[in-house]
C-alpha cells in the first residue's frame, strides 16, 4: 500500500543511498555503499556557495567480507564534501572496521571506532545499514534460506525466523510458510 497523497510541496533536498553486493572471483564479497545529498536550490555553506544540483555529499564506502561476514578490507572515498580538505581526509579511519563481523556487535563497534569526530557522520551512518544489506546479498547464495522446502529434514530452523515482525515464530507467516517451525497457538 503506497503512502497517502501529500499536501502541495516543493522538493528541496534529495539524499540517495545505493548499496550493491558483488561476489568476487576469490570467494570474497564486496558491499559497495554510496550516498549523495543534493539540493534543488542554491545554498551558501561556510565554505562557499553550492549551486543547485551539485552534490553536497558524494560519499562511497566499500567493505570486503568473507563468507562469515567478517570484514577483510575497508575503504572510503569522499568525492564531494562541504569542507574540502577536511571532510575528505577521514577515509583511512574506515580501515578500522577490518576484523569486525557484520553480524556480531558490528553497530556497537562501529560507534566506538568511528562515531563523532572519529569519522564522518554520513559514512558512519551509511555503514550502519551494511549488515542487513550483506544478509540480503547472501540469502539464497551463501546462506540457505530453505524457502519453499517444507520437508527439509535439518534440525536447525531457518536463520530468518524471529529476525523480523513478519517472520516471528508464533506468527501466521511462519505457520503458513515454515509450519515445522511454527511456535504459536495450536503448534504441536
Amino acid at each position: 500500500m503506497p503512502l497517502s497523497s501529500p499536501v502541495p510541496r516543493a522538493l528541496r533536498h534529495t539524499r540517495a543511498i545505493k548499496l550493491e553486493a558483488f561476489a568476487r572471483d576469490d570467494g570474497l564479497w564486496d558491499i559497495d555503499a554510496h550516498l549523495t545529498d543534493i539540493k534543488t536550490i542554491d545554498v551558501t555553506l561556510a565554505s562557499g556557495p553550492r549551486p543547485a544540483g551539485l552534490p553536497l555529499h558524494d560519499l562511497s564506502l566499500r567493505l570486503t567480507i568473507d563468507r562469515a561476514f567478517v570484514i577483510v578490507h575497508a575503504e572510503a572515498a569522499s568525492d564531494a564534501v562541504p569542507y574540502a580538505g577536511f571532510c575528505d581526509t577521514v577515509g583511512p579511519a574506515y580501515k578500522g572496521l577490518i576484523g569486525l563481523c557484520l553480524m556480531k556487535g558490528f553497530r556497537h563497534a562501529l560507534r566506538e571506532r568511528l562515531a563523532g569526530v572519529l569519522g564522518c557522520t554520513h559514512l558512519t551512518e551509511l555503514a550502519q545499514i551494511l549488515p542487513t544489506a550483506a544478509l540480503q546479498a547472501y540469502a539464497n547464495d551463501v546462506l540457505d534460506t530453505r524457502d519453499g522446502d517444507a520437508a527439509d529434514p535439518r534440525p536447525d530452523r531457518p536463520f530468518q525466523i524471529d529476525k523480523c515482525h513478519a517472520l516471528r515464530a508464533d506468527g501466521p507467516a511462519v505457520a503458513l510458510y515454515y509450519p515445522r517451525w511454527f511456535a504459536g497457538p495450536g503448534a504441536s
